[in-house]
């Protein structure tokens, strides 16, 4: 008859010997990718503008670039990515802010590095990120009372100017399918602005990304093939 104590050794044994079996199949492998996907963001205006968040809506964006995942172990690897992204928010008419609908849009290049632990199709990973914004416009669609305008935003420390740097944090998950030598990702991600991006009001950035990623793994050279 076992005892407990030898059942838990038999559990952890099978628990070992599982995950030995998942590493072997399922160890990772470094990758470049590419992606080209559409993206929702919109701002938080910040505890000082609550009467602001009613208001909100989701921008819809886009986001191309590439990212190298460079395996660390079969379990773990760290991914740093650069990409071009459109991102924004929009609010509501009769908003306290510009009374009519409005929309921001900010062209920016941005640098994550993530963490990004593996078992066996799935992934989880996060990390912080940087970016730059490289220009935007703010459009103010008319009425009766109030024309239309759409013009750039500027940058610096008056009142109405965006900063252009922006940190946060980036966090999600994901699963892998195997093609041959081809990989495609389908991959969930919440971005977490952690700067105040403009200098009347509070505006941090918040992102929400469901992307496919295709990615290939490098090639093997003459000598290897033979070898």
């Amino acid at each position: 008859m076992n005892t407990p104590i030898n059942s838990v050794s038999i559990s952890f044994a099978a628990l070992v010997l599982l995950m030995t079996i998942s590493i072997t199949s399922f160890s990772q492998e470094s990758r470049f990718s590419l992606s080209l996907n559409s993206l929702t963001t919109n701002f938080n205006y910040g505890s000082m503008n609550k009467a602001l968040q009613p208001y909100k809506k989701d921008f819809k964006g886009l986001q191309i670039g590439a990212s190298y995942q460079a395996e660390i172990s079969p379990l773990f690897s760290v991914v740093p990515e650069l990409y071009f992204a459109l991102k924004g928010g929009k609010l509501k008419e009769n908003n306290p802010l510009t009374i009519n609908p409005s929309t921001v849009r900010l062209y920016t290049v941005e640098l994550p590095v993530l963490a990004r632990i593996h078992l066996h199709h799935f992934y989880v990973n996060a990390g912080p990120y940087a970016a730059y914004t490289l220009g935007g416009r703010l459009k103010i669609a008319g009425s009766e009372e109030i024309p239309a305008s759409s013009n750039r935003i500027s940058f610096g420390t008056s009142s109405g100017d965006f900063k252009r740097w922006d940190l946060g944090f980036q966090a999600g998950a994901g699963y892998s399918f195997r093609i041959k030598r081809t990989q495609l990702l389908l991959d969930a991600r919440y971005g977490y602005g952690l700067v105040n991006i403009s200098q009347d009001i509070k505006r941090y950035n918040r992102m929400l990304n469901i992307s496919l990623v295709v990615s290939k793994k490098p090639k093997k050279n003459q000598t290897e093939k033979r070898g």
